[in-house]
């Protein structure tokens, strides 16, 4: 097969040019504040909506697959973006967030920096600007998952001597999806997963921020295990239970808090403290309607319309949000039973 990509390795090259361009620039950086921004208030006024994990998981019966498998076992028959959006908008559901690249690093976009992705794959369809499109025909709201974790590409991850590449990697992939999505909508959200393998300073938090916020400014940035303790800001994990108020931040800067798949605590803290500022981040739940994250046959159990209006309920009161998440099958649609409960849940919750 002809190689068209570009080497991970000769991304070495790239790093202190691209990193000082970047960094040249005026930061861009949350306001201290503990009453929530402009962009937050949109982002807690969407309140509610779609995690659709889909990948090369879905074909495997796994959850978190290694790097290991071909790109070509990843086979839909087709890709119904309309079909996922058209469902999250009947739900009365304001925004979705897709899962561009899980921590095994398959993309659902052909990206020139790797060739694991659906261009080498048993479908070629661009998930990524096939979502995109759909999301701007319905109305909906776009966000991104995207795994900082990523066993294929950086799979030695106590190396830290890779972090430099692996980090200008990392930009040139959010630039690129970045660059496929701003034809069609405005990414509403960036969800990122996966920092916790890895001290949190080893993270290009401040450059990925930029890297977002330079180009779509009230984007809300998010990772995984936001928040850590005053003896130790990198602790892992600390549940919503325990968060208290003026708690450190453990990636800055960021938007909001994740911890997925805990629930808010009731009147949950939401002033969070770096380097002696204070600073208002709600926090979003990510639930599955099922079991599993990714499409599994032996994903069978869901949860009741009495489970759902509870979890709404909890996880949408304090000015909070709920993700609920619906995986597409090995056929590129929608399960009949999420397409089901989310039309009766919409009746139950009356939205």
């Amino acid at each position: 097969m002809q190689i068209k990509k570009r080497i991970f390795g000769l991304l070495l090259g790239a790093v202190v040019c691209g990193t000082t361009s970047l960094m040249a620039q005026a930061p861009v950086l949350p306001v201290p504040s503990e009453r929530p921004s402009p962009a937050q208030l949109k982002q807690i006024g969407r309140k509610y909506g779609m995690f659709i994990h889909f990948g090369i998981n879905t074909f495997h019966d796994e959850e978190w697959t290694d790097g290991s498998k071909p790109a070509s076992s990843y086979c839909p028959s087709q890709i119904d973006a309309d079909q996922w959006i058209k469902t999250a908008k009947d739900a009365g559901m304001k925004y979705v967030i897709l899962i561009t690249k899980h921590h095994e690093g398959f993309c659902l976009w052909d990206s020139r920096y790797t060739d694991y992705d659906v261009a080498n794959s048993g479908n070629k369809t661009n998930v990524v600007e096939a979502v995109a499109k759909a999301c701007k025909k319905w109305g909906i709201g776009l966000g991104l998952y995207y795994s900082l974790w990523d066993r294929k590409v950086n799979a030695d991850v106590d190396d830290w001597h890779q972090d430099a590449a692996y980090n200008t990697y990392m930009i040139h992939q959010l630039e690129e999806l970045l660059d496929i999505t701003e034809k069609y909508t405005d990414i509403v959200e960036f969800w990122f997963d996966g920092g916790w393998v890895k001290q949190n300073y080893r993270w290009p938090t401040l450059q990925i921020y930029q890297t977002i916020k330079s180009r779509v400014p009230d984007c809300q940035v998010g990772i995984n295990w936001t928040i850590g303790t005053p003896e130790n800001a990198d602790t892992h994990p600390v549940v919503p239970e325990n968060q208290q108020e003026g708690y450190p931040i453990r990636y800055f800067p960021s938007d909001f808090r994740l911890g997925d798949p805990y629930l808010p605590a009731d009147n949950d803290p939401k002033v969070f403290t770096y380097s002696g500022a204070h600073y208002y981040m709600p926090w979003e739940s990510t639930v599955c309607i099922s079991q599993r994250w990714f499409y599994n046959t032996q994903d069978q159990q869901y949860k009741s319309l009495d489970e759902l209006e509870k979890l709404y309920r909890q996880c949408t009161k304090n000015d909070n949000i709920l993700i609920l998440n619906c995986p597409p099958n090995r056929e590129g649609q929608l399960r009949k039973e999420d397409v089901c409960l989310l039309k009766e849940l919409r009746k139950r919750l009356d939205l």
